[in-house]
């Protein structure tokens, strides 16, 4: 699991895709999560807008990435 550090309190779901390196553009955001392929906390995520904390653990085609801070 790849530990991806953010500067605020939160994120969008699909900002972080991009930024832990999950997917390549937002437009692969915008389809991959439309498709369900995105799980949050082990619960598949249809909305791209959602907002993301420390603790909250992404996943993409089996590789994921967890949100930490500072």
């Amino acid at each position: 699991m790849n530990d991806v550090s953010i500067r605020d309190d939160t994120i969008r779901l699909g900002q972080f895709l991009k930024l832990a390196g999950l997917i390549d553009s937002g437009a692969d955001a915008k389809s991959v999560i439309a498709d369900g392929l995105v799980t949050v906390n082990g619960e598949v995520e249809l909305r791209r807008g959602r907002q993301l904390r420390r603790g909250d653990t992404v996943s993409v085609d089996g590789h994921e990435a967890r949100v930490t801070g500072p």
